[in-house]
C-alpha cells in the first residue's frame, strides 16, 4: 500500500486505478520493451493518450480547462506512482511543470490553449539551460529582441528534456540587459513549429529525452509571453515547490521499484544452500535501504503537507531538501541493488539495468545535488 500520505478515499482510487493501469500496459519486460524500443525511447505516445483519457495528465489542471482540479499532491502521487510502475511517459514531469507556471502566470488565453492541451494530451517543455548557463540561469545568452507585435528570439538551448515530442516549448530568453544578471528575463511559449526552431537530439545513456534546441531569428507574438516581461527569474523562484517535490516523487516511484526488484531477486536467489537474503550482509543492506527510502518517504510527504496548507509559501529549504535526499537515495538503492544482484544485475535483459541508467541522471539535472546543497546551506545564513 501506498504510504507516502495518508490517503483519502478519492486518492487511494486514484493510485489503485493507476497502478492497475500500469500492470496491464506495462507490467512485463516484454511490453516494456516494445513501448520502448529496446529501452532507447523514454516516451510512448499512444500510453500517455490513454493516461490523458483516463484523467491523470490533466489531474493538477483547473476544471474550466479540462483537468481534476487537483491539488500538487494528486500531481506528486501521478508521478511517484507513474514511475513506480516504470510507465514510459517521461513527457509527464516536464508537462506538469510548464502546466503549473501557465496556471498561475499566463493570460487567460494561454491557459485556454495550453492547459487544455495538456489536459488532453500535449507533452511540454521547458527551455532554461544554455551551453555556457547550466547551474546558473542568470548568465543564459539567448536574446529576445522586442520588434512590433512580438519578439525575436536567437540562440541555443541544450539539454531540454522533451522537447523533440512536445507541443511547445517554454522558452526563459533575455529581453533586457540592464540591472543584475536574474533580471530582464522573460517566458515565451513557442510553439515547436515555429519558423525557425530547430531540435536536435543528444544521444545519452538512458535513451532519448534530451536536446539542444536552436532558436534563429524567432518571431514570437506578445501574447505569447507567460506572465510579465523581465519578470522571469520570480516567476522561476515562485516555482520551484513544484519542481522539485514532482522530481522528488518521480524519483520515490523509481526508488521502491528498484528495492522491490532486489529484494525479490535477494529473496529467491540460493547460494551455499539458502537464499542470499538470509546472509548477514546483505540482509543489513536491505534494512538500510528500506529505511532510507521510508525517510524520503516521510520527508516528501512532509513538504508537501507544508505546500498543501500556503500554497504561496516558498519552501526554498524543504524542497531542495526533498530533491536532494530523495534522488541521492535513489541513486543508491539502484547501483546496490545491481552489488546485490552480481552478474544478474549488470545484464541487460534484467531490469536494475534500467534502473541505475534513470537514476544516475536524477542528481544533475532539475538542479544537482551540489546546487541543492548550496541553497539549502544558503538558507542557514551560510
Amino acid at each position: 500500500m501506498h504510504q507516502t500520505l495518508e490517503l483519502t478515499d478519492e486518492r487511494r482510487a486514484l493510485t489503485d486505478v493507476l497502478r492497475d493501469f500500469a500492470r496491464r500496459e506495462c507490467g512485463t519486460r516484454e511490453q516494456r520493451d516494445t513501448l520502448t524500443d529496446g529501452g532507447l525511447e523514454t516516451h510512448n505516445a499512444a500510453v500517455y493518450a490513454k493516461l490523458a483519457e483516463l484523467g491523470f495528465v490533466g489531474v493538477g489542471i483547473d476544471e474550466r480547462y479540462g483537468g481534476s482540479g487537483g491539488t500538487l499532491t494528486d500531481m506528486c502521487l501521478l508521478a511517484e506512482e507513474a514511475a513506480y510502475g516504470r510507465l514510459p511517459v517521461f513527457g509527464l514531469t516536464t508537462t506538469q511543470i510548464v502546466a503549473s507556471t501557465v496556471g498561475k502566470f499566463g493570460s487567460e488565453a494561454l491557459k485556454a490553449e495550453i492547459l487544455g492541451a495538456v489536459a488532453g494530451g500535449s507533452v511540454e517543455s521547458i527551455a532554461m539551460s544554455e551551453p555556457d548557463a547550466g547551474s546558473d540561469v542568470g548568465s543564459l545568452r539567448c536574446r529576445a529582441v522586442a520588434v512590433p507585435g512580438g519578439f525575436v528570439l536567437n540562440g541555443q538551448k541544450t539539454w531540454i528534456s522533451n522537447a523533440h515530442i512536445a507541443a511547445r516549448i517554454l522558452v526563459v530568453a533575455r529581453t533586457s540587459t540592464d540591472g543584475s544578471k536574474h533580471e530582464g528575463l522573460t517566458m515565451l511559449s513557442v510553439p515547436v513549429t515555429a519558423a525557425g526552431l530547430e531540435i536536435r537530439g543528444i544521444e545519452t545513456m538512458g535513451g532519448r529525452e534530451v536536446n539542444d534546441v536552436f532558436l534563429t531569428d524567432v518571431f514570437v507574438a506578445d501574447d505569447r509571453v507567460v506572465g510579465r516581461v523581465g519578470e522571469a527569474w520570480p516567476q522561476l523562484m515562485a516555482g520551484l515547490n513544484v519542481e522539485r517535490l514532482l522530481i522528488a516523487a518521480m524519483f520515490l516511484g523509481h526508488a521502491r521499484r528498484a528495492f522491490e526488484d532486489t529484494l525479490a531477486y535477494v529473496r529467491e536467489r540460493r547460494q551455499f544452500g539458502k537464499s542470499i537474503g538470509s546472509f548477514q550482509a546483505l540482509k543489513h543492506r536491505v534494512a538500510d535501504l528500506a529505511t532510507e527510502i521510508e525517510c524520503c518517504r516521510m520527508l516528501v510527504a512532509g513538504v508537501l503537507r507544508q505546500a498543501e496548507a500556503e500554497p504561496d509559501r516558498l519552501l526554498p529549504r524543504e524542497a531542495s531538501m526533498a530533491k536532494l535526499k530523495v534522488t541521492e537515495t535513489a541513486r543508491r538503492v539502484a547501483l546496490e541493488g545491481m552489488q546485490m544482484m552480481g552478474g544478474y544485475g549488470y545484464a541487460s535483459e534484467y531490469d536494475m539495468v534500467g534502473h541505475v541508467q534513470t537514476s544516475l541522471a536524477s542528481t544533475i539535472y532539475g538542479g544537482t545535488s551540489e546546487i541543492q546543497r548550496e541553497l539549502i546551506g544558503r538558507t542557514y545564513g551560510l
